[in-house]
């Protein structure tokens, strides 16, 4: 998981009364702003970008640079692409599922669950709630597995059991007491897919598949396991520092219920929005689910995590979701309460930002997409690319140490 200081994009820092009124596409869909912001994303440096926007029944799906540099291939909108850590969304839905069903409890104490995994103390200090939050205070397993360019090599090529990955983390020092604070852990995710696995007594992965997945027709979204190849239609995957190295296969077996997932944009928006409309879970397990802390809790205003989500603050209201950072693809997906207004978006380059101290031009572009597809009618425009600040990317999030980090 990547980290930065600043939290939130221009979209959520400058106020609503700062930018343009809405033009004549007010509440619809732009699409000549739309190609416009989206073509600015290659020309900023990303080799290609593909974006999903919906405004009730409107669809809008594009691409723009090129899908791989040698020899070139154009983006299509329609590629697959490594999701990252918004495959923790689908694994909180999924335990909340179970929350639904009476067979666990939020507040249960891991241990009670997991108590060879999580024994002692912290089992009984750390409950459900706490690893979907990221609130339990355990270490982050990537931030020890991820401390030079040489283990990101041996990680392509290498399948990692999940018991060895929450072992890392828990060796670590922990970051807070359990339920203190926010600070972001992939161990924690990967704990929630042992929960699932403990309870169901079925693979984490085909869980998700049958209860999210198939009902959905996500018919391009899965787990890979420890097939390094992305099956289907896909980009390649450029980890900046390695520079043309085309690094889209990739053992992803680090990542499990953490960030191993490979989606389309498409799938995405239709997950969030049956997620948010409350086809998923129960009245009151959504509002949990919604029910964030603050990442900052002196700014408050910034946004918060939930469980499994987070949300921020925009001049067109509250959009919730998610992002993910592997190597080579970074992707956002952002949708307002309803599910009405979304957009899903992925570049196949990562890292850029490494050892610069200010805001990539990449950044720039890129958020001003999706601020573009979040305010419709020329809201966002008239901002100055100065006023843009880092994307609000939970995996760009202060209180992680790693060299390299991803998901």
């Amino acid at each position: 998981m990547a980290t930065s200081v600043a939290l939130v994009s221009t979209i959520a820092v400058v106020p609503a009364s700062a930018t343009a009124q809405p033009g004549p596409a007010a509440g619809g869909l732009d699409r000549a702003e739309l190609r416009a912001a989206l073509a600015a994303v290659p020309e900023a440096g990303v080799p290609g970008v593909l974006v999903a926007v919906r405004d009730g029944r409107r669809d809008w799906r594009d691409a723009a640079g090129q899908a791989f540099l040698s020899p070139p291939r154009p983006m299509q909108p329609h590629l697959r692409h490594r999701i990252g850590s918004i495959t923790k969304t689908f694994v909180a839905t999924t335990v909340l599922q179970l929350v639904d069903e009476g067979r666990l409890g939020l507040d249960d104490p891991i241990g009670q669950w997991l108590p060879d995994t999580v024994p002692g103390e912290l089992g009984t200090q750390v409950s459900v709630r706490m690893l979907l939050n990221h609130t339990s205070g355990i270490g982050n397993y990537t931030n020890a597995m991820i401390s030079s360019y040489a283990a990101i090599n041996q990680m392509q090529v290498t399948t990692y059991a999940p018991a060895d990955l929450v072992a890392t983390g828990l060796a670590m020092p922990p970051t807070n007491a359990p339920g203190e604070a926010f600070s972001y852990s992939n161990t924690n995710y990967i704990l929630a897919g042992l929960l699932i696995e403990k309870i169901t007594g079925n693979d984490a992965a085909a869980e998700v598949q049958r209860r999210i997945l198939r009902p959905l027709r996500l018919s391009a979204t899965s787990f890979p396991g420890d097939d390094p190849r992305i099956r289907g239609p896909h980009s390649g995957a450029y980890f900046a520092p390695f520079g043309v190295r085309d690094l889209s296969e990739f053992n992803m077996s680090w990542g499990w219920t953490a960030g191993e997932m490979i989606a389309t944009t498409a799938d995405l928006n239709t997950f969030f929005r049956a997620l948010l409309s409350g086809d998923l879970l129960s009245p009151a397990t959504l509002d949990e689910m919604l029910t964030g802390v603050p990442f900052v809790p002196e700014l408050p205003e910034a946004g918060g995590y939930g469980l499994g989500i987070y949300s921020v603050p925009t001049p067109c209201g509250e959009f919730w979701g998610h992002d993910g950072a592997t190597f080579g693809h970074l992707t956002f997906s952002l949708h307002s309460r309803d599910g009405a207004r979304q957009v899903s978006t992925g570049i196949n380059i990562s890292h850029y930002q490494v050892g610069l101290p200010d805001p990539h031009p990449i950044d720039t572009a890129w958020n001003t997409l999706l601020g573009t597809a979040i305010c419709p009618g020329g809201e966002v425009s008239s901002r100055s690319a100065e006023a843009v600040a880092s994307l609000p990317r939970v995996t760009r999030m202060p209180g992680n140490n790693a060299a390299v980090p991803v998901l």
